[in-house]
């Protein structure tokens, strides 16, 4: 050991009033400024100053204390048994010390019997019981004395207000973990911000900002757990002999314990234990950071002791820190298949849930205004297993002074098209849709997908082959394509590859509606196509049609209209379209039908059966392009039942309610007769 320097000195008090004010900011007023993985790295250097130059360790030192001071608006509980912290494992030679420790000062030799309990991320509290009654409840506070939050605990459902049974002493006291859920806690957050309200940064500081609430009634909405993980009692003649039985004595009473604890023997078995919970972590429905070792045996707890702050029989062995402190060094707008435009933030490289992290998603513009991220700021990353890495918190203390705010860029970082968010909407969109190269491989599938322009045997994968063998980048690649370049392709035969040629060549002249739904213009369904096209009659007329034009025809709103419009004023989907013109792509005009009934406008028909001369499909295109809805069920007010062969339930239906019935002949003259043959 040295004498200490007037750094060290000096290093002591920084860290001394940085813990200090970190426990201030978590504990009091719910709002941590660091990640805990950062608050361990302070403590810990402090302890090991301390250890250093003892002569710097004193009683207020934080070292010395679990916690923070109580709330002075909440009373003050002094707990009968302190309520004390762990020492923390942050390897595997620290586990094999501490067990060596064990060893050591209990003069054994032979393996020690652990329990070991996951770490849950939450609020250590105590609860108190006389005679099977709750009677009081509180924080762990500073370990010595914490506050009273009895009446908040007992909104929680898994705090039994009465124990089980009858086989317990008078007065018991119960400790464990309150928590909250991952999937309550991202419900929780979902409806704060849709309230405009402050949103918490992980479930362990919602679970403290939620039981510390000053009305009970707000707690109780919160979505709250508790497990339990010791037993205390004053008349120790009733305490069991080990922990484990311990805690199935107070699972008996009612209490939830941890499914995941187990026994091991030995500190092998420990290791074990830790990696195989560790690999579990993420699919667990609830936080935890690590794995607590306590030896089994109360007698030998006893024996063991403890420190001023934490006893010598436990340890926790922590898990790789999930959240970390991090820099924005810039932000980049990357392009989705569907056009969605999202910012991801560059980041000085930090380590974090076991992998070095350099980006991390801020996921739209909204997102990031209501974090208030600037280019400099300092950020929590937090990153759970496969989970992408994202901004959950700016450190808005150590913003510098020549942070710059994100700006959305108004073209597409890929294609120059325009950006476009419509008014009410949280994302933003390239409207380069045909010409995008990050949308190409997703125009593609739609545009050959079956209620598009139906191209037969153009699936997925071998569009991903098209396109990465750079044989196609825009749907007007497809109509130039040859059946050698097709059968050249791995698992792609000469018929295979003349059937694929055939279908895209059957694709050349499609109905206006079907063309212009393949087109993928944001939120042009089906029904819209179809309005549009019998609206216009031409895609020319869609194209140059204002907005007010637009609204006009029936499922096309103000947004729908924007969206139509944007599209067509993109030169690179103007160039695409005359693209398909000159590969021999023909949309067929349709009859405008505005200012004019159709003729079976308001008539509801139904197919059944198996048709002959045409699918059920086009027979059903055909009926709706004269006005008539085609409806899977027959009832009174059907006006017409079309029966093919083997037609069934619904042709008996209509017979019995009197519903007109037209064979396939008789709808082939009635589609004659309407100039659709």
């Amino acid at each position: 050991m040295t004498s200490a320097t007037e750094s060290v000195q000096r290093r002591v008090q920084e860290l001394r009033a940085a813990i200090e004010d970190h426990n201030y900011q978590y504990y009091v007023l719910d709002d941590p400024r660091i990640p805990d993985s950062e608050y361990d790295r302070l403590f810990r250097e402090l302890q090991e100053l301390e250890r250093s130059h003892p002569e710097l360790a004193t009683e207020d030192s934080p070292t010395r204390r679990v916690g923070s001071a109580a709330e002075t608006s909440f009373d003050e509980v002094v707990h009968r048994l302190p309520m004390l912290s762990l020492d923390n494992a942050f390897s595997e030679e620290e586990l094999r010390d501490f067990d060596r420790r064990v060893h050591d000062r209990l003069g054994s030799a032979d393996d020690i019997v652990y329990v070991c309990e996951p770490k849950l991320d939450g609020l250590a509290v105590s609860l108190h019981y006389e005679r099977g009654a709750l009677t009081l409840a509180a924080t762990r506070g500073d370990g010595y004395a914490g506050e009273d939050i009895t009446a908040n605990i007992r909104t929680i459902p898994s705090v039994p207000l009465k124990l089980r049974g009858e086989d317990f002493p008078d007065l018991v006291e119960v400790r464990g973990e309150v928590y909250m859920p991952k999937a309550g806690f991202e419900k929780l957050n979902r409806r704060l911000a849709d309230k405009g309200e402050k949103t918490f940064v992980n479930p362990r500081n919602a679970a403290a900002g939620s039981l510390r609430q000053k009305k009970s009634t707000v707690t109780a909405r919160r979505p709250l757990e508790f497990c339990a993980y010791s037993l205390a009692v004053t008349d120790e003649s009733r305490l069991p002999d080990t922990q484990w039985d311990s805690l199935q004595m107070v699972k008996g009473w009612g209490f939830r314990i941890n499914p995941e604890m187990r026994r091991a023997e030995g500190v092998d078995a420990c290791l074990d234990a830790y990696n195989e919970l560790m690999e579990k972590r993420d699919t667990l429905p609830y936080e935890i950071d690590g794995i607590v070792f306590k030896v089994d045996r109360l007698s030998l707890q006893q024996q063991l002791g403890f420190v001023s702050r934490a006893p010598r029989w436990a340890i926790a062995q922590k898990f790789p820190a999930q959240e970390e402190l991090t820099v924005v060094e810039g932000v980049e707008f990357q392009v989705g298949r569907t056009g969605a435009v999202t910012p991801v933030a560059r980041l000085k490289p930090v380590f974090v849930g076991g992998v070095t992290v350099s980006n991390a998603t801020l996921h739209n513009m909204d997102e990031i205004q209501r974090l208030d991220v600037h280019i400099g700021d300092t950020v929590f990353i937090r990153r759970a297993g496969d989970v992408i890495p994202k901004v959950v918190k700016v450190v808005r203390e150590k913003r510098p002074a020549d942070a710059r705010p994100v700006v959305m860029p108004t073209q597409c970082p890929v294609c120059d098209s325009d950006i476009i968010q419509i008014e009410g909407e949280v994302v933003a969109r390239c409207s380069g849709g045909l010409y995008c190269p990050a949308q190409r491989k997703e125009a593609i599938r739609h545009y050959a997908s079956r209620k598009a322009l139906d191209i037969e045997g153009l699936g997925d994968k071998l569009i991903d082959v098209l396109v990465e063998k750079g044989l196609v980048s825009t749907v007007a690649d497809l109509y130039r394509l040859e059946a050698g370049q097709v059968a050249s392709l791995d698992r792609m035969g000469e018929k295979s590859a003349e059937n694929l040629i055939a279908a895209i060549d059957g694709s050349r002249k499609p109905l206006l509606w079907r063309f212009l739904y393949a087109l993928g213009i944001r939120e042009v369904g089906e029904s819209t196509a179809k309005s549009l096209a019998s609206h216009f009659g031409t895609l020319e007329a869609i194209a140059e049609a204002d907005e007010d034009q637009l609204t006009e025809v029936a499922d096309v709103g103000p947004i729908v209209a924007g969206h139509i419009r944007s599209f067509f004023e993109q030169s690179h989907n103007r160039e695409i379209l005359e693209a398909l013109k000159e590969a021999g792509v023909q949309w067929q005009e349709e009859t405008v039908t505005a200012g004019q009934a159709k003729p079976l406008a308001g008539e509801t028909w139904v197919l059944t059966g198996t048709l002959s001369s045409m699918t059920r499909d086009q027979a059903r295109e055909k009926l709706e392009s004269l006005g008539a809805k085609v409806a899977g069920s027959v009832s009174g007010k059907t006006a017409c039942v079309v029966a093919g062969e083997a037609a069934g339930s619904k042709l008996a239906k209509a017979e019995k309610l009197g519903v007109q019935v037209m064979d396939e002949s008789a709808l082939g003259e009635f589609l004659k007769n309407h100039g659709l043959d």
